[in-house]
């Protein structure tokens, strides 16, 4: 589909790659932006900018999503943006902390995609962007929470865009390694600018791809899935 002319709904619109998203969108010239945040103070600022409208959205809270939903009856595009890492390890962690990672990471984007298959499909089918993650095929200590609510997303991209095809949707998994926005801003290693992931994200929806890789390390992961798993790890576990 085409950026120019489309209605996008952003979730996580405040910072870093959602932000982002914004900007550049406005830039290939799209209609209309929904920009969303739980927090709507955090992007207050683009309440101002012509074609932005700003609206309030949890996306773990089902009437809000409904309410956004039944407003924004324009979208044809919908970015599953939000997300976050809560450092939580999947066997030492809190599991309360490790359910919250599940929930905006997974059930987040599934019950916004629930929740716009229809406005989409009347709309004309448009496309769906889930912003995933290189941790999708790869867990590592402090990201083992993240990595599996991020697998589990990659699973639902795939399972959406089967489902979706009927009604002419496109669905796009987004995947990159580490990208220089505050979620990863104690961590000391080479990253991605977000304008170059989202400029690679947008130029795959309008050239109907399924899948990007915003940068070398994803692309190096994904070429080693084929793998046994204690090749693509490099160790063993202790006989």
């Amino acid at each position: 589909m085409q950026i120019k002319g489309s209605t996008v709904l952003i979730t996580g619109a405040n910072r870093g790659i959602g932000g982002e998203f914004v900007r550049q969108l406005q830039a290939r010239g799209a209609g209309k932006i929904y920009a969303t945040a739980r927090d709507t103070d955090s992007i207050h600022l683009l309440g101002g900018v012509e074609g932005v409208e700003v609206l309030g959205l949890d996306i773990t809270d089902d009437d809000q999503i409904e309410a956004v939903a039944a407003r924004a009856v324009d979208v044809d595009l919908l970015i599953n943006n939000a997300g976050v890492a809560s450092g939580a390890d999947l066997l030492a962690g809190d599991l309360e902390v490790i359910r919250r990672e599940f929930e905006i990471n997974f059930f987040g984007a599934l019950k916004m995609t629930r929740a716009f298959a229809p406005v989409l499909g009347a709309n004309g089918g448009g496309a769906v962007l889930n912003v995933l993650s290189a941790a999708s095929w790869f867990s590592a200590p402090g990201a083992t929470s993240y990595a599996a609510s991020k697998a589990a997303a990659w699973s639902l991209t795939d399972a959406t865009r089967v489902l979706l095809a009927a009604q002419g949707t496109e669905v796009l998994g987004l995947h990159m390694a580490l990208v220089d926005t505050d979620m990863t801003a104690g961590i000391d290693a080479p990253k991605t600018h977000p304008a170059d992931v989202v400029a690679a994200a947008l130029d795959g929806i309008e050239q109907s791809r399924t899948e990007v890789l915003a940068d070398p390390i994803t692309v190096g992961l994904k070429s080693g899935l084929h793998l046994d798993p204690a090749a693509r790890y490099g160790t063993r576990p202790n006989p």
